[in-house]
């Protein structure tokens, strides 16, 4: 006896257009981030309608169209003088080309045989693809916290090592936090630990808008013969909530070639070290 095919009456009515955009925006401002695939699960549409509904809730300024899928329009901050937290994609969109030029700094330290840990970031992961570019590196161990980092790389294997701490994943940075992820950092010592941030101060040192990643920042130091902050000029002077270290706990800030020159001096007179483009030296010791 052959199945009964369900008649187009018995199927569920779609969503009219209003209501499923307005759940949409709902998805995107509770999560920070939300992909082209996930709405077209969600609703049952094809990519065409999901991509039609993120571009007419762009126009009408709900939400802010990237690379994948969409994220909340407003900017951080939500007018009561809390914090808000950008998702990773979209802090990749901003200052791509200072990203660039840390990176390249940055990728430029390490030699073959040393081993690495990359935190979480846009700004790291600009220099995992660095580290991937320079094909003459070989035998090199990166672990990384970040999930989009280890994908980047996944590249360079066999010629890089990678491992991923544990952890509870985070969906707006793709991070892994703690519980576990101390378990990891407290067994290694790696030549070289890049640091990212929201803020770089000569009084509050480095700090993060999120506290759980703030942590395991701080477990980092611990965990790397030369540490390393990388932040472009837009974090500068800045200071947030969660406190990775004073400066005196880093070796090297490296920033983009536009940073304030007073606001670097300020910075070297705690003894911190300032590579920036074109000067900076093919390595970096433990002072």
């Amino acid at each position: 006896m052959n199945a009964i095919e369900p008649t187009r009456s018995q199927l569920p009515d779609p969503l009219p257009a209003h209501v499923r955009r307005e759940q949409a925006q709902q998805l995107v401002e509770e999560r920070g981030f939300v992909r082209v695939s996930e709405l077209r699960s969600a609703f049952g549409i094809s990519g065409v309608t999901a991509r039609a509904d993120l571009d007419a809730l762009e126009l009408q300024g709900a939400v802010r169209r990237v690379h994948g899928g969409a994220v909340p329009a407003q900017p951080p901050g939500d007018g009561t003088g809390a914090e808000r937290e950008p998702s990773f994609e979209q802090a990749l969109e901003a200052s791509v080309v200072p990203k660039q030029q840390i990176a390249q700094v940055a990728a430029g330290l390490v030699q073959s045989g040393q081993s690495v840990i990359l935190d979480v970031g846009t700004t790291t992961h600009a220099i995992a693809r660095a580290l991937c570019a320079r094909t003459d590196l070989h035998d090199v161990v990166i672990i990384t916290n970040g999930l989009s980092i280890a994908l980047e790389l996944e590249q360079a294997i066999p010629r890089f090592t990678v491992i991923v701490t544990g952890g509870t994943l985070r969906p707006l940075q793709h991070s892994l936090v703690e519980p576990l992820a101390g378990m990891v950092l407290s067994q290694i010592h790696a030549d070289f630990v890049f640091i990212g941030c929201n803020g770089v101060d000569s009084a509050g040192g480095v700090t993060n808008i999120n506290l759980p990643e703030a942590s395991v920042k701080a477990l980092m130091l611990a965990a790397a013969e030369c540490v390393i902050v990388v932040a472009d000029r837009s974090k500068l002077g800045q200071v947030h909530l969660g406190r990775v270290g004073p400066l005196s706990a880093f070796h090297t800030l490296i920033t983009d070639a536009a940073a304030d020159p007073a606001t670097l001096d300020s910075l070297r007179e705690t003894g911190l070290t300032v590579l920036l483009p074109r000067t900076a030296p093919e390595t970096t010791q433990r002072p």
